[in-house]
């Protein structure tokens, strides 16, 4: 492995500045920064799902895969010009995607966050990836160079950690969180 931090804090980044993984310097508040900062978060909510009791091994096994690809991803997002994320990345999410959702019912109605512990970490999760998404989108339109791969993957992952959050609330026993939208119809009594 090459450098490793010894000392953590380092003061650079006192003056509202944080450098890029090419050396550069760019406020932290930039559209580079947002968007492979949410992704770091994505990474930790996933992480929040790993921790959580009886996540079944599959699932452990693809959430596991992600936390690196999502790495790899933020690391691409760090240096301008690096490419980690390829479509077969993007690929392989699909596949692992149509294997957990094969067996669930079709939905009939939008699911609520909920159903036990691990599925609504897994909703946190998804709305955090969509969130990371969007800022990779946004960085996009001020620096083409990024990559599409990235954006895709994000959008692709969001799928998945739905499929998953389904998968989650039935094996918790919980079952999944319907929306109601008929009670809204019920005639006001009084």
């Amino acid at each position: 492995m090459g450098n490793r931090l010894s000392k953590i804090y380092t003061r650079t980044g006192d003056d509202g500045s944080t450098g890029l993984g090419d050396g550069s310097r760019v406020p932290k508040d930039s559209p580079r920064v947002a968007a492979y900062g949410t992704v770091d978060e994505l990474n930790s909510t996933i992480g929040m799902v790993l921790a959580c009791e009886g996540v079944d091994e599959a699932v452990r096994e693809a959430l596991t895969q992600v936390q690196h690809e999502l790495f790899d991803l933020g690391g691409e997002l760090c240096i301008p010009g690096m490419a980690m994320i390829e479509d077969t990345d993007v690929a392989r999410l699909e596949t692992v995607l149509d294997a957990f959702n094969e067996p669930l019912p079709p939905l009939k109605d939008f699911i609520l966050p909920g159903g036990g512990m691990a599925a609504s970490c897994c909703h946190l999760a998804r709305t955090v990836c969509r969130r990371a998404e969007r800022e990779v989108i946004s960085l996009r339109h001020v620096e083409p160079e990024v990559r599409p791969q990235t954006q895709r993957y994000l959008n692709r992952l969001s799928d998945l950690l739905f499929v998953l959050c389904r998968v989650l609330a039935r094996a918790g026993g919980h079952g999944e969180v319907l929306w109601q939208h008929e009670r809204r119809r019920k005639p006001a009594s009084g």
